[in-house]
């Protein structure tokens, strides 16, 4: 290779570098600010396009469209579619009030119409200073216990003063210490009406005596009637609160001085207002049901307390369905203006369960579900016994010594546990759950409260009813009375349906929740309320 040819070769070389490095600069380069500090210049980056919002039709395009013929239509359609169907569902609705039921109006009832009182013996209830006795306070204590019964309200005392037959000793105004003291009486009645529960004192005269308080009232030397100033009583106990009064022993009253009674009745109307509504209870122990019934009748008081129901119930030997049933419904047709009451027990007539232990739970729903007010007693609840010799036995609140009632010293055996509040409060299947499931019913049923009372049933043993108000839901009671297992069919009486549910039995509960009424098996001494809607 010659010189000549070296030198070319480079020369080639040389240019091919420079094309290269020349590539690397834009073609529309000046030369100037726009290149590197070498001389080389950058090459200019492309810049993002930007996406424009869109904005819609602006208002004149929007009303040049919406005036052609095509949209016009179409909103006069629209309009014309809901005005259509706006008037169609105006139209079904007043057609559906026009069609539907009307509801009765309902009763204006009074508070002792409106749920069950509880009476209670205050000396033997809770006793609060170790006497051995049971006083007001001890009432007040326990007052959670007896709201928890769903009462309305209780019945107390009587707790005055009072001399054995000495009617001129008597001191209707003033509280035996052996009861307590009228601050503790004041505090009792004031947290009574906090928890809504009434409260009605029991002002019997002689209640500690043997003699007829009225006898003895008109007898005594120096008119004792003065001296008893039982209308001046009625006042001051009005006065202090009390939501009604009871006397036991008034047929002699009635019979020889009845403008008596009617002015104890006006004392208690002219004391009651529309927040406090006062009542006046009338008692007799006057075992003859005719004599009852004509003192119902002869009597426009508010209330007639009375051993009836007791008297119908407990006939020895078989109870039949169809006397039971004549003596209610022969009670009920004497009320006239009176509102019914409904007892088994009481002060004078001993405890629920001693009168008939096989009927201890049935009797209570008969009671709770009859139309009218149940009357119970202390201890009714728990099965509480009584004898001869323990008429106002303690109330059994534990199983502790002395059953919860006190502290002092007694030497008493310590009550079985499921006889007490204690332990019955903790086992659904016992008679004080069934006491509150029944109290319950009571106040909240309308067909319970004032509803229709209609035999259903009323052969052999088993007595059945129906209580019924308008549209609220119809509750069916069946009472066997017999110690047998007895079967009956009642469908389709009275309009029945052929199956009803089961709301509560008074024995151990129900494993099925409905039952065909063309076959309701029921244990002996079993108590059974069904219920079934209302269907137009």
């Amino acid at each position: 290779m010659t010189e000549t040819d070296v030198e070319a070769g480079l020369k080639d070389v040389e240019l091919n570098e420079v094309e290269t490095e020349s590539e690397k600069l834009p073609m529309n380069s000046d030369g100037g600010g726009g290149g590197d500090s070498n001389g080389a210049l950058k090459a200019k980056e492309a810049e993002p396009e930007v996406e424009q919002a869109f904005t819609g039709l602006s208002k004149e395009e929007l009303l040049k469209v919406a005036n052609t013929p095509g949209w016009v239509r179409l909103r006069w359609a629209l309009l014309l579619l809901f005005w259509v169907g706006w008037l169609a569902m105006l139209a079904g609705a007043i057609a559906i009030i026009v069609q539907a039921p009307r509801c009765k109006a309902l009763p204006d009832l009074r508070w002792w119409q409106c749920g069950p009182v509880y009476q209670i013996q205050v000396g033997a209830f809770q006793d609060t200073r170790g006497r051995g006795q049971g006083d007001l306070a001890g009432v007040e204590q326990r007052l959670e216990e007896i709201a928890a019964l769903k009462v309305k309200g209780i019945v107390i005392g009587p707790i005055h003063r009072n001399t054995p037959d000495q009617i001129g000793e008597t001191r209707l105004t003033e509280i035996d210490d052996a009861f307590g003291d009228m601050a503790q009486f004041d505090s009792l009645l004031k947290a009574a009406h906090r928890k809504g529960i009434k409260v009605i004192l029991d002002l019997t005269p002689n209640y500690r005596g043997t003699e007829k308080w009225f006898d003895l009232s008109f007898n005594e030397t120096g008119g004792g009637r003065d001296r008893l100033q039982e209308k001046e009583a009625f006042q001051f106990w009005l006065q202090k609160g009390v939501d009604g009064l009871r006397l036991w022993g008034v047929e002699k009253v009635l019979n020889s001085a009845p403008n008596r009674v009617i002015e104890w009745h006006n004392l208690t109307r002219n004391f009651s207002t529309d927040e406090q509504q006062r009542v006046l209870v009338i008692a007799t122990m006057n075992p003859n049901p005719d004599e009852i019934l004509q003192l119902l009748k002869e009597s426009d008081v508010d209330l007639v307390f009375s051993n009836y129901l007791r008297q119908a119930v407990s006939e020895p030997g078989w109870l039949s369905a169809a006397a039971i049933h004549r003596s209610v419904q022969r009670y009920i047709s004497n009320s006239n203006k009176t509102w019914p009451i409904w007892a088994v027990s009481g002060s004078r007539m001993g405890h629920l369960a001693t009168m008939n232990p096989h009927l201890a739970g049935l009797l209570p729903v008969m009671l709770f579900t009859l139309p009218g007010t149940p009357f119970t007693y202390y201890g009714d609840e728990i099965g509480l016994w009584n004898n001869e010799h323990d008429r106002d036995p303690w109330m059994l609140w534990n199983s502790s010594v002395n059953a919860g009632f006190t502290s002092k010293a007694s030497g008493r055996q310590k009550p079985n546990f499921n006889q007490t509040v204690e332990g019955q409060k903790s086992d659904s299947n016992s008679l004080l759950s069934l006491f509150k499931k029944l109290g319950l019913l009571k106040v909240k049923e309308r067909s319970l409260q004032f509803g229709e009372f209609q035999p259903v049933h009323t052969e052999g043993s088993v007595y059945g009813y129906l209580r019924v108000w308008d549209q609220s839901t119809r509750f069916l009671v069946l009472l066997n009375f017999g110690t047998e297992p007895t079967t009956v069919s009642v469908e389709g009486k009275e309009g029945l349906p052929s199956m009803a549910s089961v709301e509560l039995s008074s024995l151990p509960p129900r494993l099925e929740e409905e039952i065909s009424l063309d076959s309701v098996t029921l244990a002996g001494g079993e108590g059974l309320v069904l219920k079934f809607p209302f269907v137009p």
